[in-house]
């Protein structure tokens, strides 16, 4: 349900960090806290952060952050980056994260969806303060690039399954830009993508009789 991959962090680009792929209700729950999740996009936004960095961006205190990111490198989301002095900071352990649960496994589908509704939240509230600060005119060179888009269609669990590996890749072709700034295009910004998926449940099966 959760397949992160952090395009635009220098995490996502350095290819000698593994990339995350754990269904493990234990690891799934450690993230499964709005507070971490927060925490751990700040660290994925400044590459590297000290929990005093994190507290200011996040709006608590230093050493609650300090607890919760002894639970993200407990269970192997973080680790310490090269010390700066006294300085101690964070960086993310992998260049992406794959937290798709095991089907079969009750915890584990649980933690995964709620790893990805906190992700979903998170995302939402980070569109919705972009569109509300420039949405009053200063986006005419980016009208056409900023977009909300809703479908409904009919598509079987295999066809969802392809659609959702072919969102996945869809800003594969910017990899690399973070650490090049050379190959970055003169006026290009760092910019933001985000999508979900999802089959509507509560509705009939094509081919099988509505409840009546």
């Amino acid at each position: 349900m959760t397949d992160e991959r952090a395009q635009g962090s220098a995490a996502a680009d350095d290819e000698s960090l593994p990339a995350l792929r754990s269904s493990d209700p234990a690891v799934l729950r450690a993230l499964a806290h709005p507070l971490r999740v927060e925490m751990l996009a700040v660290i994925d936004e400044l590459e590297e952060a000290t929990a005093t960095q994190i507290a200011e961006r996040v709006g608590e205190s230093p050493s609650n952050c300090s607890f919760h990111l002894r639970t993200l490198e407990k269970a192997g989301f973080i680790v310490r980056a090269e010390a700066k002095g006294t300085s101690k900071p964070w960086r993310s352990a992998h260049r992406s994260r794959d937290l798709r649960p095991d089907p079969d496994d009750v915890e584990s589908v649980r933690s995964s969806s709620t790893i990805g509704a906190l992700y979903v939240q998170h995302e939402a509230d980070r569109m919705i303060r972009f569109l509300q600060a420039h949405g009053n005119g200063r986006l005419p060179d980016w009208v056409d690039g900023v977009t909300v888009n809703i479908s409904t269609f009919w598509a079987t669990p295999a066809e969802l399954a392809e659609l959702a590996n072919d969102i996945a890749h869809l800003a594969d072709r910017f990899r690399g830009r973070h650490d090049d700034p050379s190959q970055r295009p003169v006026g290009s910004h760092k910019s933001h993508f985000f999508a979900t998926l999802n089959p509507d449940l509560d509705a009939p099966v094509t081919g099988e009789p509505s409840a009546s």
